[in-house]
């Protein structure tokens, strides 16, 4: 798939057909996230892949928006080392991520972690130093739905000076 296009058509998906997403695919999919851009290169991340039904269960189960988890056929947790820019060099990951999974045909979602009163509890579910941020927890799954929100228009966005 073409990058722009890849960027202009990938959509939030939170319902996944049940069947595993292989692993050589999600490995490729998280070489995009690290290959983002980072503050000073510091690359101050850490990506844990959760593909047991227990462990997704109780992600979901620890989350507010993000119960659909439990059905993904993985879950990408980005972490981030507590640096001066981590939610940014973390989100650029995430970012890469999404549009990584798109490219493949997996849809995903961006869940929120940081600034979440459940994201130290999973950065310790996960088996990782309280010093890692959370910054996201991307769910991945072969999509069981096509959505269309609507976007704003590029002249609703847009300022010229």
């Amino acid at each position: 798939m073409e990058a722009i296009e890849c960027m202009k058509t990938r959509r939030s998906i939170r319902r996944y057909e049940d069947r595993p997403v292989p692993k050589n695919i999600i490995e490729d999919i998280v070489d995009c996230g690290r290959l983002a851009a980072s503050a000073i290169n510091i690359q101050p991340w850490k990506f844990v892949v959760v593909q047991d039904r227990e462990t997704l269960k109780r992600i979901a189960d620890a989350t507010d928006y993000g119960k659909f988890i439990a059905q993904a056929g993985a879950c990408i947790a980005v972490l981030c080392e507590d640096v001066k820019y981590y939610l940014e060099d973390g989100s650029a990951a995430t970012q890469n991520i999404l549009n990584a999974a798109h490219a493949h045909g997996i849809g995903a979602c961006w869940v929120a972690g940081d600034k979440k009163p459940y994201a130290a509890r999973i950065v310790e579910m996960l088996g990782m130093p309280p010093t890692y941020k959370l910054v996201s927890l991307v769910s991945l799954g072969y999509p069981a739905e096509k959505p269309s929100p609507s976007k704003k228009t590029l002249s609703e966005v847009i300022v010229w000076k």
